[in-house]
């Protein structure tokens, strides 16, 4: 099998970071880590948590290896399907043996917040009396969870999300490298969609890529492969907001819903995009900045729109309120409807034309 074809299936592991300096947006992680190993200051225990795909597991393996500890003594186990007490027990029975070829076992326990009140107090007795070659990080998505005394025993690490622009800029370099050139404005599109995630950035990535047929990868390509509301309905149901337009903006809701769009994700490109219009109306000098992340279109219409009345902070609270609240509501194109009828100035007590 050739490395194209694996890539198209596993391209967030091909490109997993393999060291620190490879790492990107958890500095704040990656060099107190690297200062440590340098001072011989390791702790025994570390605890990762932050969301998903944000690199806890890579890190993790990452300061293995700089630990010299090869894959004979690196041990991953995965809290979510093995959380009882007799795994733990498992665990404990080995950890005492001494390494095969490295100066330390090391244990990575993945989404740690899984295991059972017994388990956890099985795995504190370890954690109180560590054997010298031991190191455990254990990784969660909600820290929370982890019992207090198994944090206090713990060096804790916050793994924060990437930000919009790591996520494109590391998108855009893994397309390249793949042998695609991919468009600012589409690059940008899957980092939405990603909501912070590596992982999840790359898993649209290799979709698209297995798709296209001229290596050149445009805007309505992502919208195509990941269902995205197109951007002709992006532009229009904008456009009518800024002008307080409810008729229009709610006509071409409702086509959104007939195709079937993911009412979040429609709300989400919304509030991003009214996001730069009204940055435009009081900051334009922002405009050259905006160019890499927005088409030719959207940003001419981000221009176009923050002149518009509708353009204004209450209009963008109103849209982060509609999609706070599509996550329980018993129609979710619902409150998307009744924040453009806000946003308009109606009421369920005007009269009906």
């Amino acid at each position: 099998m050739s490395l194209k074809k694996e890539t198209q299936t596993v391209l967030y592991r091909a490109y997993r970071p393999k060291n620190f300096s490879e790492v990107r947006g958890q500095d704040h992680v990656v060099k107190v880590l690297a200062a440590a190993i340098k001072n011989k200051k390791t702790s025994h225990a570390y605890l990762f948590a932050g969301s998903r795909g944000t690199g806890k597991t890579s890190v993790a393996r990452i300061l293995a290896r700089e630990l010299g500890v090869s894959d004979k003594d690196l041990y991953e186990m995965d809290a979510a399907s093995n959380r009882g007490i007799d795994d733990i027990r498992e665990l404990r029975e080995g950890v005492y043996s001494m390494p095969f070829e490295s100066p330390y076992k090391f244990y990575i326990i993945d989404e740690a917040h899984m295991l059972t009140k017994e388990a956890w107090n099985a795995l504190l007795k370890t954690l109180e009396e560590p054997p010298a070659h031991a190191i455990f990080v254990l990784a969660t998505t909600d820290r929370d969870k982890v019992p207090e005394t198994i944090q206090s025993r713990c060096e804790i690490y916050s793994f924060k999300q990437p930000t919009r622009e790591i996520a494109t800029e590391l998108i855009i370099d893994i397309a390249k490298k793949e042998g695609y050139t991919l468009e600012g404005a589409a690059a940008e599109l899957i980092a939405l969609l990603a909501e912070g995630s590596f992982r999840d950035a790359l898993s649209i990535l290799q979709k698209v890529l297995s798709v296209s047929r001229d290596k050149k990868i445009d805007i309505k390509e992502v919208e195509l492969v990941s269902g995205s509301p197109r951007g002709e309905f992006i532009r229009r149901i904008l456009e009518a907001i800024s002008k307080k337009n409810a008729a229009v903006a709610l006509t071409a809701t409702e086509e959104a819903v007939r195709e079937n769009f993911d009412m979040r994700t429609l709300t989400k490109l919304l509030i991003h995009r009214m996001r730069f219009a009204l940055l435009l109306r009081y900051a334009p000098d922002l405009a050259s900045r905006m160019e890499s992340e927005l088409g030719h279109e959207d940003l001419a219409l981000a221009k176009e729109m923050s002149k518009n009345p509708g353009v204004n902070s209450d209009t963008l609270r109103a849209l982060l309120e509609a999609y706070e609240r599509m996550a329980y509501a018993a129609v979710p194109h619902l409150p998307l409807e009744l924040a453009i009828i806000d946003i308009a100035g109606q009421d369920f007590a005007a009269p009906i034309r």
